[in-house]
């Protein structure tokens, strides 16, 4: 099969196997897991971060981050398409009684500063306390830049605000940048990173930041269900994939790239937009089928896709090759014909 539905598809690699069969293991909740303790060095030095906290997905990372920042009756800013906004449950609404205030964000990624700045709360007893500005790097793909993401540090410091990264994909937009993670990291307070997606392990997420944040967030992992035992296991494929797995990413991105412009050549095929490893398509369905009979038909074919009526989204990741594009952009161009 050629999964493109998501990075989170990826099986663990052989060598990433032997890594985890071998790892060094202990009692987590006690922090006695050395191999979960050096994933969490390893991370906070790789992001310029005092510390680091293993937890068990991006949401639950998130949602320790916002809950560590913002008390009952606080709000964080965020864009209107964010994923802690939109995917991730309500949780800092439901656990943490913390009113999100969205803003609108734009097809780069990009949150809208000025109403950032609007949005923000003077003091007085009728608005919730604004406490926490969010940003997410990448976005839908996209990559946010130095500039964009210093510009909301500064943003959030006139205002007295922390500074959070939804960072699960942040090592693509470090490779796209050409940069290191820590000068992707700099401009927030904390971090969170998804080890589970383009980096390729089973599960697995890093929160990272100030020692006394990362203090409370560890105390609200507890109470979210996330203190794990012999975690050493997995965290065991984190420190092999943040050794082997990132600089590969740039393979992702030339195989989206490569995939965006063959199916950009085909009649019927239009792209909307194709970065680093995430290609948006949209279908001219007239005379060809809904997306609903590509999917199937692509399925036929051993190529998995999803589809919102006539969209898609086609992920790359460390499962698919160069080979599997063109054995896509095939698909499609035989389906539509």
């Amino acid at each position: 099969m050629i999964d493109l539905r998501s990075d989170t598809v990826t099986q663990p690699t052989a060598a990433m196997r032997a890594a985890m069969a071998a790892a060094t293991v202990g009692d987590d909740v006690y922090g006695e897991d050395p191999t979960v303790n050096e994933l969490q060095d390893v991370t906070a030095s790789l992001l310029g971060k005092e510390a680091a906290l293993f937890v068990t997905s991006g949401t639950q990372g998130n949602l320790c981050g916002l809950l560590a920042h913002c008390g009952r009756g606080d709000e964080y800013i965020v864009g209107d398409r964010a994923h802690t906004y939109m995917y991730e449950g309500g949780g800092a609404a439901v656990l943490g009684s913390i009113q999100p205030q969205p803003v609108p964000r734009g097809d780069d990624g990009m949150i809208d500063l000025a109403a950032a700045e609007e949005a923000v709360k003077s003091p007085d007893h009728h608005f919730a306390r604004t406490r926490l500005l969010c940003l997410e790097n990448t976005a839908d793909g996209n990559v946010l830049t130095l500039e964009q993401m210093e510009a909301s540090a500064e943003l959030a410091a006139r205002h007295g605000l922390a500074h959070h990264l939804d960072g699960a994909r942040l090592p693509n937009a470090a490779v796209a940048l050409e940069v290191s993670p820590a000068e992707v990291a700099a401009p927030f307070d904390s971090v969170s990173v998804c080890l589970s997606k383009g980096l390729g392990t089973p599960m697995g997420s890093v929160l990272a930041g100030p020692v006394d944040l990362i203090d409370e967030a560890h105390k609200w992992r507890k109470m979210l269900g996330g203190g794990l035992r012999q975690a050493g296991i997995v965290a065991a494929a984190g420190l092999y994939a943040l050794e082997h797995h990132i600089d590969r990413l740039a393979d992702d991105h030339a195989n989206a790239s490569r995939l965006a412009d063959g199916l950009a050549a085909i009649d019927g095929v239009k792209i909307d937009s194709c970065a680093t490893n995430m290609v948006f398509i949209r279908v001219d369905d007239e005379g060809r089928g809904d997306g609903l009979d590509l999917r199937t038909g692509l399925a036929d074919r051993g190529i998995l896709t999803r589809w919102d009526g006539s969209r898609a989204r086609l992920v790359t990741h460390l499962d698919v090759t160069a080979d599997d594009m063109e054995t896509a952009i095939d698909a499609f161009a035989e389906l539509l014909s």
